[in-house]
C-alpha cells in the first residue's frame, strides 16, 4: 500500500533580482504562474496535504497560495531551506506520510520525476533529486559512493576535489515526515552563509543508519527561477517541451520555433498549425482544422475541419463547430458559431450565438455594448449576413433571413425575410463636376491674393 505523502513548497524568497512589484514566483510560464505549477505538480503525486511556506512580506503569495487551496506556513525571518521547512511542520500536524520538499520558482519538473523521488523511498530513507549541468558552477555538489548519497555540499564550502563533481544537487527531497524533521531540528548554521541548509539533513540521517540515493532528472526540469533572463529560459525550455508533445501527437507545425502554447492547450492530430501563432489558455482544437498564421486564440473551442486565419483573434467564450470558417483579421468574444458558418473577412462577433451554415460578410459588427451592459445577438441556421452590416444587440436575426449590405439593424429579423436598413441612394446629376470648378476657382483666388 503507497504511503500517504505530502509536500512543502519554499516560497518565502524576496524576489529582488526579478525586480518586479510582483513576487518572483507569480510570474507566468505558459500561462500559468510558477506557483500553480509546483502545486499542480504536488497534486499530480497524490499529495495529500500541500503546505506553502510564505513571508510575512510575501502578501500576494500568501493570498494566491489560499486561492489555491495550500496550507500556508510563515518563515520570518528566513535563515535557511532547513529553517524553512521546519516552519512548515506545524502545519503538517500529524501527519506521518512522506513528505517531499518544493521549490515555487522551479516550475518545469515533470510529474513522472517527482513519483521517481517518492518510488525512491522504498528503498532508501532519503531521495534527493540530482541533475548533470554543463557547467556545475555555484551549484551544490552530490557526493556519492557506489549507489549511495553520503553527503550534499553547499559550493561555498566544498573543496576543489567537491568542485570537481559534476552531478549537482536541484534541492529537491523527500523523506518520511518522521525522519525529515527529526533531522532539521538538528541542524546547524556552521556554514559559510550561516544559514539552516536543508542539505545537511543527508549527512544527519545517515548518521542515524539511514540510506540515502539520488534521483536523476534533465537539467531543463530542475531549471530555477530568479530574474527575468530566468524566466525567459524556462519559458523557451517550456515552448520547447509543448512543441515536441505537439508534433509526437501528430500535430503539424509549420513553424515550431514561432508558436507559443499555454500549459493546457489540446490540439488533436491532423490539426496543421500556422507559423507565428499564439495559444493562450483553456484552447481546444479538433482535428484537421487549420489554423493560418498569425492567430492569436485563448479560452476557445474550436470543431474538427475548421479553418482559421491568417490574422484571427479569438477570444474567451468562443466556440467553433466543425468545418466552421474565421477569416483574416476576424475578431470573436463569447462567440458560439455553428457548424459550417463562416465570418471570412474583417469582422467583430461578440456576444452572439450563430446557428448552421450562416454567412457573416465582411465589416459586420455585433453591436453588443450599449455602454453599461453587454447585449446578445441571435443569428439563426442559414442567415445571410451582407457586408458592412451593423447588428444594435439585442437582436435577433432569423433563420434563412437575408440582410442587404450597409444595413444598421435594430430590430428582429423575422424567418426568410429580407431587412434593408440604409437611407435611399440619391444621385444629383453634374455635382461633382460643379464642386471641382468651384473649388479650383477658390485655390486659384487663394494663391494670387
Amino acid at each position: 500500500m503507497k504511503a500517504a505523502r505530502a509536500a512543502i513548497i519554499l516560497a518565502a524568497g524576496k524576489s529582488t533580482r526579478m525586480k518586479s512589484s510582483r513576487s518572483k514566483v507569480l510570474h507566468h510560464i505558459g500561462g500559468r504562474s510558477m506557483l500553480s505549477w509546483v502545486a499542480n505538480l504536488a497534486r499530480s503525486v497524490d499529495a495529500d496535504k500541500i503546505v506553502c511556506v510564505v513571508g510575512e512580506a510575501n502578501v500576494d503569495v500568501r493570498a494566491a497560495a489560499e486561492a489555491l487551496g495550500l496550507d500556508i506556513a510563515v518563515q520570518e525571518p528566513q535563515l535557511g531551506t532547513g529553517h524553512a521547512v521546519d516552519c512548515a511542520k506545524a502545519a503538517l500536524g500529524d501527519f506521518s506520510g512522506q513528505v517531499a520538499v518544493l521549490y515555487a520558482d522551479t516550475p518545469l519538473i515533470e510529474p513522472s520525476t517527482l513519483e521517481h523521488v517518492f518510488d525512491a523511498l522504498d528503498t532508501a530513507d532519503v531521495a534527493v533529486l540530482g541533475f548533470e549541468p554543463e557547467d556545475a558552477g555555484a551549484y551544490g555538489r552530490l557526493i556519492v559512493e557506489g549507489d549511495d548519497l553520503v553527503a550534499i555540499v553547499e559550493a561555498k564550502d566544498a573543496s576543489a576535489e567537491q568542485l570537481a563533481v559534476g552531478l549537482c544537487n536541484s534541492g529537491v527531497m523527500a523523506a518520511s515526515a518522521a525522519d525529515m524533521f527529526s533531522a532539521v531540528a538538528r541542524v546547524d548554521k556552521n556554514n559559510a552563509k550561516g544559514e539552516y541548509y536543508l542539505t545537511d539533513i543527508v549527512e544527519i540521517l545517515r548518521g542515524d543508519g539511514k540510506r540515502a540515493i539520488v534521483v536523476k532528472a534533465s537539467e531543463t526540469e530542475v531549471m530555477g527561477v530568479n530574474s527575468r533572463p530566468d524566466l525567459a529560459l524556462a519559458e523557451r525550455a517550456f515552448q520547447d517541451r509543448m512543441r515536441s508533445r505537439m508534433m509526437e501527437a501528430g500535430v503539424t507545425l509549420r513553424d515550431p520555433d514561432t508558436t507559443y502554447f499555454a500549459y493546457d492547450t489540446v490540439i488533436a492530430a491532423d490539426a496543421d498549425i500556422g507559423a507565428n501563432c499564439v495559444f493562450g489558455p483553456n484552447v481546444k482544437i479538433g482535428g484537421n482544422t487549420v489554423i493560418h498564421p498569425f492567430c492569436h486564440i485563448e479560452g476557445t473551442q474550436i470543431g474538427e475541419g475548421a479553418q482559421i486565419g491568417p490574422f484571427a483573434r479569438l477570444r474567451p467564450g468562443t466556440e467553433l463547430g466543425d468545418t466552421t470558417k474565421v477569416g483574416n483579421f476576424v475578431e470573436t468574444k463569447k462567440a458560439k458559431v455553428g457548424n459550417c458558418s463562416k465570418i471570412n473577412h474583417l469582422s467583430y462577433i461578440g456576444d452572439a450565438v450563430l446557428g448552421e451554415g450562416v454567412n457573416v460578410g465582411a465589416g459586420t459588427i455585433t453591436c453588443n455594448y450599449d455602454g453599461f451592459n453587454k447585449h446578445m445577438t441571435q443569428i439563426g441556421d442559414g442567415a445571410f449576413i451582407g457586408t458592412n452590416s451593423s447588428l444594435v444587440a439585442p437582436v435577433k436575426i432569423g433563420s434563412g433571413a437575408y440582410l442587404g449590405s450597409g444595413g444598421v439593424i435594430t430590430e428582429n429579423v423575422p424567418d426568410d425575410a429580407l431587412a434593408v436598413a440604409r437611407a435611399k441612394q440619391v444621385n444629383k446629376d453634374g455635382w461633382a463636376k460643379r464642386y471641382r470648378v468651384a473649388q479650383a476657382k477658390r485655390k486659384s483666388s487663394k494663391r494670387k491674393s
